[in-house]
């Protein structure tokens, strides 16, 4: 079976002033190995006000004809032309990393309430909240109502980045939290223990696979296997605009976004943004495709384009 040849792929260039490109959408045809900038988030027919200090484009799923897209605090609906339909805001949504869909609903990591928020896509609504806990090796959950008043204050203690969906329950990770942690109704425990500094933890072929982002690696591992393949790094002459961020967090070969196209090879994203194939049975970097050289530039939600 031919695997996917085409990826969506979302940046954010940290540390971006205003007026400057705060990152944009980008399909990459992993085959050619060429990409088209279909969306720069700078564009002067979208308008930024009150879309807070933190700018620029996260996780994204495709459901039918639709992109959905989130941005820091808000959620856009793209058609496949690259334009805004809708977009939806919630008061606890925050500094949202990664999106998944799942059994007609779009699952968001709020980082900024340490909080997983669901939208109904149905009814076109937040409909779901569950605060997620950690600590002692204790985890917890706490659901809420994300259209009423009386929902978590704002935490970031956890980092929250990353939440798959699956018919077994709920996956989620944090840069702080040194587990995956399974959530299911009225039960929540830990699934596997991973490394702090992490994005992307998700279950994958009875283990877990994620970027082990404070090593530059793409990792898998279960009981009886464990592979571990760098990022793409760069020449330090090569690097644009590294004395441009004020911020001082950007840095290369920072590691995120990654989605599986089979049993073996998956996509993954780096900084600059850089997409990169990885085949995790020969424990190899097949190839990489560069976006940008601004080290400020990183990568962050991947999907694979299925028109």
């Amino acid at each position: 079976m031919a695997l996917p040849s085409k990826v969506l792929v979302s940046s954010v260039v940290r540390g971006a002033d205003q007026g400057d490109s705060h990152g944009g959408l980008y399909l990459v045809d992993l085959d050619r190995e060429s990409y088209e900038q279909l969306l720069d988030w700078n564009d002067g027919s979208i308008n930024f006000e009150g879309r807070g200090a933190d700018r620029g484009l996260r996780g994204i799923a495709v459901v039918g004809d639709l992109v959905f897209v989130a941005a820091s605090d808000e959620l856009f609906a793209f058609d496949r032309r690259f334009r805004i339909v809708a977009s939806w805001r919630n008061a606890y949504l925050k500094h949202c990393h990664e999106i998944c869909e799942a059994r007609g609903a779009l699952y968001l990591t709020s980082t900024g309430f340490d909080s997983i928020l669901r939208f109904n896509l149905k009814e076109r609504r937040f409909d779901l909240g569950i605060q997620i806990s950690f600590g002692g090796g204790a985890a917890g959950a706490r659901v809420f109502n994300p259209e009423a008043a009386g929902g978590p204050a704002p935490n970031m203690s956890l980092h929250l980045n990353n939440v798959h969906a699956d018919d077994f329950g709920l996956y989620v990770s944090g840069l702080k939290m040194p587990a995956l942690l399974h959530v299911v109704p009225k039960a929540v425990a830990v699934f596997a223990e991973i490394p702090l500094g992490t994005h992307n933890a998700r279950p994958f072929l009875g283990g877990v696979l994620l970027n082990d982002t404070d090593s530059d690696c793409v990792v898998m591992f279960s009981a009886d296997r464990h592979v571990s393949i760098p990022v793409p790094r760069y020449p330090e002459g090569q690097l644009q605009r590294v004395d441009a961020d004020a911020s001082g967090v950007a840095r290369q070969a920072f590691g995120r976004g990654l989605r599986p196209l089979s049993d073996r090879i998956v996509v993954g994203g780096s900084s600059p943004t850089t997409v990169s194939v990885y085949d995790l049975a020969a424990g190899e970097r097949l190839k990489s495709i560069n976006l940008s050289m601004d080290v400020r530039n990183a990568a962050h939600g991947v999907a694979v384009w299925p028109f």
